[in-house]
């Protein structure tokens, strides 16, 4: 299935694009919003874009534009990168998180149970460990709570068992191998879901522990507000509940004097006297169309959020404490 970037249009509008401005595309992916990004800016505008897939870094190649930088990168390298630039400001960022069809459509890089292919899940093939490496050393209890907090698994323990249990015989090497170990795990327990494979829960917590999302989108979105200049926007595009809950709860807590906490939003100050938090958000959150979700079924969990740089400060504390 080719590439369709989500929320294109809304997307670049929610950046609200300068001319001149200076922009962070930080999930490359195959290109789509870096290419209506600098189609919006003008001759002296600039964009950095970064993706950790070497997929990405070959789609990159194909944009030659002196306004255009790509670098083959983490999240948690985002300020190194703009350093190694020169870039002290930024005009605005997005963020379109989770895989892409090529890279589900691609049974080898294992990211799917519809195809039978090696059990890697790495988003950066060139470095880390692989999904395969995973399962062989993490115990049981590891396990459960993967397949528990990021695949909001119910039957964990059962998958984490009889993952233990099979690869006493032999190691899990394979998509197949692991979606037919977790079907029989959960094949006689009363889901409620059977509209959804038996193994999506599983393979959903694997990939998000093996390439550490979580962590790294909670480590970029406020480098990225660091950068902003004030009027700047952050544009993040979330596809399940649990990375769309780390936005959602840094925005909130950025957007609100003392970060949102409680205790010392409770101090007796007039409104005048209540700093002005460094984060503003803007609108609420957007969703596919009827018509995108037709043309492109898996932009249906899609969810933008879309926030603007104050011009205060950054408060001395942070980032901001945000509830789990």
């Amino acid at each position: 299935m080719e590439h369709a970037p989500v929320l294109l249009d809304e997307a670049v509008a929610a950046l609200a694009v300068r001319a001149d401005g200076t922009y962070v595309d930080a999930t490359f992916g195959r290109g789509g919003h870096s290419r209506a990004i600098l189609a919006a800016l003008g001759p002296g505008g600039r964009l950095v874009a970064l993706d950790r897939d070497p997929a990405a870094a070959v789609a990159a190649s194909g944009i030659a534009d002196p306004r255009f930088a790509f670098r083959h990168a983490w999240f948690s390298e985002v300020e190194a990168v703009l350093d190694e630039l020169g870039i002290a400001r930024i005009s605005g960022a997005l963020l379109d998180l989770g895989i892409s069809s090529p890279q589900i459509d691609d049974a080898t890089r294992g990211f799917s149970y519809r195809f039978d292919g090696p059990l890697d899940m790495r988003m950066d093939t060139t470095r880390g460990e692989t999904a395969a490496a995973y399962l062989a050393r993490a115990d049981v209890r590891e396990l459960t709570e993967v397949i528990r907090d990021y695949g909001e698994e119910r039957f964990a323990q059962s998958i984490a068992r009889a993952i233990a249990q099979a690869r006493a015989s032999a190691p899990i090497a394979t998509t197949a191998e692991l979606s037919r170990i977790v079907a029989q795990a959960v094949r006689s327990r009363p889901r409620g879901d059977w509209g959804q494979d038996p193994a999506a829960r599983t393979f959903q917590a694997l990939r998000l522990a093996v390439n550490r999302e979580l962590t790294e989108l909670a480590h970029v979105l406020p480098a990225l507000v660091a950068r902003l200049e004030a009027d700047g926007r952050l544009a993040v595009i979330s596809f399940h509940s649990l990375e769309d809950r780390i936005v959602k709860r840094f925005m909130e807590a950025a957007s609100k004097p003392f970060g949102g906490d409680v205790r010392l939003a409770r101090v007796p100050l007039r409104g005048a006297e209540l700093p002005v938090p460094p984060l503003a958000r803007i609108g609420r959150a957007i969703k596919p169309s009827t018509d995108e979700i037709a043309r492109n079924p898996r932009s249906r969990s899609a969810v933008l959020r879309v926030a603007e740089r104050t011009a205060a400060p950054l408060p001395g504390k942070w980032p901001p404490e945000v509830r789990a």
